[in-house]
């Protein structure tokens, strides 16, 4: 049977948090738990395009609430000023859609000096879950999912000695170090959330290729490139799917990954994570070197 977005449950009285949801994929995400009566923050760092977004989701209508919320993932600063307005505002919070992203952009850094990639993709999300912890420890069976790609399969592990990109630059390659940190700190953090008794539940997704902002920084040589090696774009509504079945779905298990699959209609099934991303050795020090930069120790 195919799963899309009316398979959902009811979400009622649940709390929802997705980061980048202005357009795209983070868009139909955010719709979609409005739709099924969840009360949604809306969470980008443009307060016009975050409003515009909400607009048009009660424009489509939904069950649920939307809220505002302004977050730069590439300032650790703004992210916790956000953390702290969330947590006078909510007491619990049952998902927390990491998704925000951003892919091969020109040379660039964080307000913290990071490659903008691993910066925002990974350790911004990192701290934003990190400070919001409490809320989803307090949250019956709270459910954390990290967007990342296929593209984390390119990386064979994180290179702590090129974290600012001082040494050298590749926007492929660090967009593919990015991906596969969000995988092993889904995996880490289900580890740890197991070990102090905490009911969470990590998951991954990857929308595969589809129609986003994602690609703004692709040449037309470089995109159609991309087109003639994956196909053409799926709407973002289907690249949605994977993300959604991982955070709502009841079967749906800590560390699992979902992807699209290669029938027609199968818009998400489990996936098989890189080796890289499945070394807990690895992730453990990513855990370390991530707790150290931002301060933050969790669980």
């Amino acid at each position: 049977m195919t799963w899309t977005k009316e398979n959902i449950p009811d979400l009622s009285g649940k709390t929802a948090l997705v980061t980048g949801p202005n357009s795209g994929i983070g868009y139909e995400i955010a719709l979609a738990l409005y739709q099924k009566g969840a009360s949604v923050t809306v969470a980008g760092r443009d307060p016009l395009r975050v409003n515009d977004a909400i607009k048009e989701m009660s424009h489509a209508g939904g069950t649920g609430t939307l809220s505002a919320g302004i977050l730069d993932l590439a300032s650790l600063q703004q992210i916790r000023e956000f953390a702290e307005q969330f947590k006078k505002e909510h007491d619990q919070l049952h998902l927390l859609i990491n998704n925000a992203g951003v892919m091969t952009p020109p040379e660039s850094r964080t307000e913290d000096g990071f490659e903008l990639q691993f910066g925002v993709n990974f350790l911004g999300h990192f701290a934003l879950t990190g400070y919001l912890y409490p809320l989803l420890k307090a949250s019956p069976v709270a459910r954390v999912m990290n967007h990342s790609s296929g593209a984390h399969s390119w990386a064979a592990g994180v290179d702590f000695d090129n974290l600012h990109a001082e040494h050298s630059y590749d926007a492929s390659r660090e967009y593919g170090i990015s991906k596969l940190a969000n995988l092993q700190f889904t995996a880490e953090l289900q580890r740890r959330a197991q070990r102090a008794g905490d009911d969470i539940l990590a998951s991954g997704a990857n929308p595969g290729v589809t129609e986003s902002r994602l690609a703004r920084y692709m040449s037309p040589e470089e995109f159609q490139a991309g087109i003639d090696k994956y196909g053409q774009l799926k709407p973002a509504w289907q690249g949605a799917i994977p993300a959604l079945y991982a955070a709502t779905a009841a079967d749906v298990k800590g560390m699992d990954y979902y992807e699209p699959g290669k029938g027609i209609n199968e818009y998400s099934v489990k996936a098989e994570m890189s080796a890289a991303a499945n070394d807990a050795v690895q992730a453990a020090k990513l855990w370390a070197y991530a707790e150290q930069v931002t301060g933050i120790s969790y669980p």
